[in-house]
């Protein structure tokens, strides 16, 4: 199955715009969302069904029973991360464990154990040959990158269909890396903005690491066509595929708050990820050597 990720390196760019417009162009039978510190693309995807939901379990974190607790605050002078709380007996803060047991080592009563930490919450949509994968972080926790795997793991196993399309997360952190492994294809979301340019570059780096295909586009590209033009020459002078820009559209907005994708309706921004979406198809399907 050809996966093609959707990316950008900072957020706010329309990065789950316009995957959900190629998602609506492609009639795609398998998706996913992988931003799953807040995803959103669920909002424009017509389902009917209610998803299965999976709680998702990450690292263990520490417990301290406090019938077997004597006290002894090795585990608070031993926690590099300011975990164990003293206000009302030994405690644990499971928003700064960090699960790496060194409390549980040193406790010479047997009071500290590592238990499942509940993280987050897989969510499977499916209908006929219909699959669509997405996850959400519980508020705190930090194995974003291996819900991700998970979200994944889920897509590949239920999907049938021969393509399949990944909105990922912004920047360049654990969600993102967990994202690119495996995937066909990279489309690149830039913003024509200073910090935009920047957060291109690391994520361009990022994916360059993977052996990954990569595409580059560019939204809101009027509000700065000077900055556009560089990155299109930045692409051109790396052998970077550039696949087009995309214009602010202030229909597109409202077409967002209607639940719909900016392909539904006529506007110059559908037009635009229109051509990007045939530009970006015919470079993830060429034949190889061709």
């Amino acid at each position: 199955m050809k996966e093609l990720l959707i990316l950008s390196g900072k957020g706010g760019t329309g990065k789950t715009t316009i995957a959900s417009a190629f998602i609506r162009l492609a009639e795609a039978r398998a998706y996913a969302d992988c931003d799953v510190d807040a995803p959103n693309l669920h909002l424009v995807a017509d389902w009917e069904t209610e998803p299965e939901r999976r709680d998702y379990f990450g690292l263990p974190k520490a417990r301290i029973d406090r019938d077997l607790c004597i006290q002894c605050d090795r585990c608070y002078q031993h926690c590099r991360f300011h975990a164990i709380r003293k206000d009302d007996g030994y405690q644990v803060d499971p928003y700064a464990c960090e699960g790496c047991a060194v409390c549980s080592y040193v406790c010479p009563a047997g009071a500290v154990t590592m238990e499942p930490s509940h993280d987050g919450e897989l969510r499977l949509y499916e209908e006929r040959d219909l699959v669509f994968s997405t996850a959400e972080l519980k508020m705190g926790s930090g194995t974003s990158g291996l819900l991700v795997t998970e979200v994944k793991k889920d897509l590949r196993r239920k999907a049938v269909a021969d393509f399949a399309i990944i909105d990922g997360s912004p920047g360049i952190g654990c969600p993102v890396i967990a994202s690119l492994s495996g995937v066909d294809m990279v489309l690149i979301v830039a913003e024509p903005s200073v910090s935009g340019f920047s957060d291109m570059e690391r994520i361009i780096q990022t994916a360059a690491r993977f052996g990954t295909k990569m595409a580059v586009c560019v939204n809101k590209s009027d509000t700065n066509p000077e900055l556009s033009a560089e990155i299109e020459d930045y692409c051109r002078d790396r052998g970077l595929l550039f696949v087009g820009t995309i214009p602010f559209d202030s229909e597109a907005v409202k077409a967002v708050n209607r639940r719909q994708t900016i392909v539904d309706i006529e506007c110059s921004s559908g037009k635009a990820v229109r051509e990007i979406y045939r530009r970006t198809m015919d470079a993830l399907f060429e034949k190889e050597g061709a």
